[in-house]
């Protein structure tokens, strides 16, 4: 025979595993809708003059905006060659390969570290790692603070379409001895491709 103690304590909890939580009346504001949308022929044509810019002015990777709602920008990057190995150390980068093919280096130390500019450093090589082949459809979240290389082979090209994502404090970067330091409204502009 149970305990009368224990059965009346067993009999309160199953009772209140099956009480719902109360919902707390919310009466939002109005929002003014940011919502930005790119359409099927936005994006042709953003690739096209991007693929356009890149043959007159004989860069190897354009950023090229698409959308933005004042703080977070959706953007396309266009690459024909690999550029230095990075590091954002306040942001997490989102992007799908929306055209071509490549590599992607990720983790491991990166040598040679300098911050280029707040939230940005970028390095010699990246030793370690774990190397990926991507693919048209591919999609990639690197954290904060995780060195970063794109590898396009060459004749070819790697077109991304992607966001940084602020993160809420800087990520320090593995193997670097640079301080982090958030970015502060600024947009990525290509990098030299030294």
């Amino acid at each position: 025979m149970a305990h009368p103690i224990l059965s009346a304590i067993a009999a309160l909890l199953a009772q209140a595993a099956t009480v719902a939580p109360q919902a707390v009346p919310y009466d939002p504001p109005p929002v003014a809708d940011r919502t930005g949308v790119a359409s099927a022929a936005d994006m042709a044509a953003l690739i096209a003059s991007t693929k356009a810019a890149i043959a007159h002015n004989g860069k190897t990777f354009v950023w090229q905006p698409l959308l933005g709602d004042g703080t977070n920008t959706v953007a396309l990057e266009y690459w024909t060659a690999a550029a230095r190995p990075a590091i954002h150390t306040a942001e997490a980068e989102y992007t799908t390969v929306i055209e071509g093919n490549g590599t992607l280096l990720t983790g491991g130390t990166l040598v040679g570290a300098q911050m280029v500019r707040p939230g940005f450093v970028d390095g010699d090589r990246i030793v370690g790692g774990t190397l990926r082949h991507l693919h048209k459809g591919d999609t990639v979240l690197i954290p904060a603070g995780v060195p970063h290389w794109f590898g396009i082979p060459t004749g070819e090209t790697l077109v991304l379409l992607g966001i940084k994502v602020p993160t809420p404090s800087p990520a320090k970067p593995v193997g670097s001895t640079t301080t982090p330091v958030p970015r502060h409204g600024q947009t990525e502009t290509s990098p030299d491709n030294t």
